[in-house]
């Protein structure tokens, strides 16, 4: 910056706007060599001089007592304009006239007669040399195309705020434009501007002197004001005015608040509060503004962090997969028919997850494919430890969803298992929800279908919670039907709820299928359920899930009472 202030070939303009030609002709002899001098006779000529934007002055030094129009008048007007005008100087012999001078905007004072060219002279530079330094940083400072701060002195202006008034109530909040590219798309980069600059023009305008916003990125702004308990209306009129402004219709905000900030926390955190409310709401088109909550958001960091560590938790084996025994009790004494594998996750960090917390997450965001898969290769490999040890072959039970019903790959992921522990498709049974056949019905139907003509067994899990018509019963391919354990918890409530299970007994005898019923607890429950002509149960009257060298004790024992 200094090489640039002093390169010879470069002279920065100024205006001697003073009535007296010997006055005049005095300053241009001190400026002259410095600086390329212009002059006016009057505050009118250098009002208009002032105007021609094809000149740049880098300074005015402005007599007050003129002609036509006295250099007050000037800086009144001067101070109305809406662009940063140049530094002014004031020159009188009338001490008096400072204090105004300066409430005007001048900048600086000299007084006559002009005796000492050296100050002058140093005065100016000095002045001009602020005036740019300030420019730069003005520039720094603020977002061009919004007006609003950039982010950097966002957050300076709000330390200095917290340092003069620290118990004063604040929200952050964050304006996300939905789509923001796609607008951009179709009408075209200037109209975007102009999105942008209108936003920040009317943010301004709602919030005035009552906070202070920025730009931070392409199509968000922050906001940094004085606390409300309510939002309701105040962007109202926001998405209105731009599309009357821009043309551009059904502009829409998501607007996400962090209501009276954690002051021990640093401003930045108050944002990425703000910003993670603001995000809760993507795509969802009932609400407009959200607002931080901290339990919600311990909660949705708590399954981000789930997100992040599947993969290291898959690779290093902290998903284990439990088993839990099914007894045929057609007959005389309970008899071990097959297990269900049903995962764990061991968090080296948050110790035991439970399933209901990690199951639906993966299965809305499609990684439960990968864990599916998972599963799946463990338990095969179960199937064939015990196969070897025991010469058993115990049918286990393996979820899948209703993504991985649509992998084209699905068939031979299944298949190459079998051959990498040599177990045929019996030894793997296959578990989809009643609610994945309400959904794209024909398309699982024949998936289901091919799977079943390879030689898999289909057990339609949770009967009875979904939404399937009893006539669409006729055309599912299943070969097992496992009944919802609310029917179970319910059972002994009323006659009602217990006709309800007699019910899904008989539909699993009219289809010529065998029936499980899950969750079961007690020995009246069991008795119930035999009277009814239920064939398997399964649930905590046997057995918990239990990790696999566990259950091995229901092998053994299942094997010494065949023997005996």
């Amino acid at each position: 910056m200094e090489n640039y202030r002093q390169n010879a070939d470069f002279k920065r303009r100024i205006l001697v706007v003073e009535d007296e030609e010997v006055n005049r002709e005095i300053l241009g002899e001190i400026l002259g060599e410095s600086y390329l001098v212009s002059y006016a006779e009057n505050g009118l000529q250098a009002w208009d001089m002032l105007h021609d934007h094809s000149v740049h002055y880098s300074l005015v030094l402005l007599d007050l007592l003129m002609p036509k129009m006295g250099g007050i008048e000037l800086l009144e007007k001067l101070r109305l304009k809406e662009h940063k005008m140049a530094p002014v100087i004031v020159m009188t012999a009338d001490e008096t006239a400072e204090l105004t001078s300066i409430k005007l905007g001048a900048a600086d004072f000299l007084t006559k007669p002009y005796d000492m060219p050296e100050v002058i002279l140093a005065r100016c530079e000095r002045l001009i040399e602020l005036y740019e330094d300030q420019s730069l940083i003005s520039a720094a400072e603020r977002d061009l195309l919004s007006g609003l701060y950039s982010k950097e002195f966002f957050y300076e202006y709000i330390r200095q705020i917290e340092s003069y008034q620290p118990d004063r109530k604040k929200d952050a909040i964050t304006l996300d434009i939905e789509h923001f590219h796609m607008l951009n798309e179709m009408f075209g980069r200037e109209a975007g501007d102009e999105v942008l600059r209108t936003t920040g023009k009317i943010l301004t305008e709602i919030f005035g002197s009552r906070g202070i916003g920025c730009r931070p990125v392409a199509d968000v702004f922050f906001l940094y004001v004085d606390h409300a308990e309510q939002y309701d209306g105040v962007f109202a009129g926001l998405q209105e005015e731009l599309a009357r402004v821009t043309g551009i219709p059904r502009i829409r905000f998501r607007i996400g608040i962090c209501q009276d900030v954690d002051k021990s926390l640093p401003c930045e955190v108050w944002f990425d509060h703000a910003k993670h409310a603001c995000d809760v709401i993507r795509g969802d088109y009932t609400r407009q503004i959200s607002f931080y909550n901290e339990e919600t958001n311990a909660k949705d960091l708590y399954r981000e962090r789930l997100i992040k560590d599947m993969d290291e938790a898959l690779s290093h084996k902290d998903f284990v997969v439990y088993y839990q025994p099914k007894y045929d009790v057609s007959g005389s004494r309970p008899r071990l028919r097959s297990a269900e594998a049903l995962i764990r996750w061991k968090h080296p960090e948050l110790g035991m997850i439970s399933p209901g917390d990690f199951i639906p997450l993966f299965e809305s965001n499609g990684l439960i494919m990968k864990l599916d898969n998972y599963v799946w290769q463990e338990a095969a490999a179960q199937v064939k430890e015990w196969k070897d040890e025991f010469g058993l072959t115990l049918p286990v039970s393996v979820n899948v969803s209703r993504i991985d019903i649509y992998d084209p790959a699905l068939e031979d992921k299944l298949l190459d298992l079998l051959r990498k522990n040599g177990l045929n498709p019996e030894e793997i049974m296959l578990e989809i929800t009643e609610s994945a056949y309400s959904s794209n019905a024909q398309g699982l139907i024949e998936t289901v279908n091919h799977l079943r003509e390879t030689g898999f067994r289909i057990e339609m899990d949770d009967f009875g919670s979904g939404y399937s018509s009893l006539n669409m019963l006729t055309t599912i391919p299943i070969d097992v039907l496992k009944m919802d354990m609310k029917f179970i918890r319910n059972m002994m409530k009323d006659r009602k709820s217990q006709k309800l299970v007699e019910l899904v007994i008989d539909i699993a005898r009219f289809l010529e299928v065998p029936v499980v019923a899950e969750g079961v607890e007690t020995e009246e429950q069991l008795q119930l359920l035999q009277e009814m002509g239920c064939d398997i149960i399964q649930g905590y009257f046997f057995s918990k899930p239990v990790p696999p060298e566990e259950f091995r004790h229901f092998i053994e024992k299942e094997l010494g009472e065949k023997e005996s």
